[in-house]
């Protein structure tokens, strides 16, 4: 299937590591050029370095803590003007209502619930007057499944798939999509130091964490191409018609209502 995405130009947040390296290397794969954005310029810098010798697009970078002052401005004005923006940064932390207390809260959503609308809000005009656009949130299953033990994520992606709604049926006025992705477990990192502070809360031992994967669809997590491959089918012209939308990958973990 042709997507037709080559030449296009992909801001993607987050994008040093988990499925923002993902979906950086995969749209570097169908020839689109890059802006990426993370706090560590090393790995930046090596991301983009090994995507432009093995796919010979265009990769430019910006460092930045999207949380700090200013920081949204420059990301922007250094991508220049992007065909697709992908949200991905940030991690909200799991726990109960009183394991997390007020200022970890507000931290948990300081770049991923307020970033991601930042980032909107500066993009989105710039879009608009060149004719389009498309605007992806990676955000996630929590929101729909409400886990008492991932309590801030829940109330955090809940609200950006509201955003993502609210934002997207009316966006194709200007000739923009918004559309949200909910990833359940993906493989990287991330889920594994999940599962092993669940093993500790649950078994009373970190290193039973292999465990709870027998609980998952397939006895796994996704592969990070079950995930980044939807993105690129969102992202191209085959998926013109899909806005004010959230679609969910998580081998059906959220029609079980539990998380693990």
């Amino acid at each position: 299937m042709d997507l037709k995405l080559g030449g296009l130009k992909v801001l993607i947040t987050g994008a040093s590591q988990g499925i923002g390296e993902g979906l950086a290397h995969a749209f570097a794969n169908e020839g689109c050029h890059l802006h990426l954005t993370a706090r560590s310029a090393e790995k930046l810098e090596a991301m983009a370095s090994e995507i432009v010798a093995e796919h010979k697009v265009t990769v430019t970078f910006t460092a930045a803590d999207m949380t700090e002052d200013g920081a949204v401005e420059r990301i922007v004005a250094e991508a220049g003007e992007v065909d697709v923006l992908i949200n991905n940064a940030g991690v909200i932390p799991s726990g109960n209502l009183f394991e997390i207390g007020p200022k970890k809260w507000r931290d948990g959503w300081a770049l991923k619930g307020f970033g991601y609308a930042d980032m909107i809000r500066a993009v989105y005009p710039t879009m608009k007057a060149r004719g389009g656009g498309v605007i992806l949130n990676n955000i996630g299953n929590g929101g729909e499944v409400c886990d008492p033990q991932y309590i801030e994520g829940a109330a955090g992606n809940a609200s950006i798939m509201a955003m993502t709604r609210a934002l997207g049926g009316r966006s194709l006025e200007d000739n923009i999509r918004v559309v949200g992705v909910n990833p359940g477990p993906v493989d990287t990192s991330r889920i594994y130091n999940m599962l092993r502070k669940w093993a500790d809360t649950e078994f009373g031992d970190a290193g039973r964490y292999e465990e709870l994967l027998e609980r998952y669809p397939l006895k796994r997590p996704a592969h990070i191409h079950e995930i980044t491959d939807l993105f690129l089918f969102l992202a191209s012209y085959r998926s013109g018609y899909t806005s004010g939308t959230v679609i969910t990958v998580d081998g059906g973990i959220a029609s079980r209502r539990s998380v693990v």
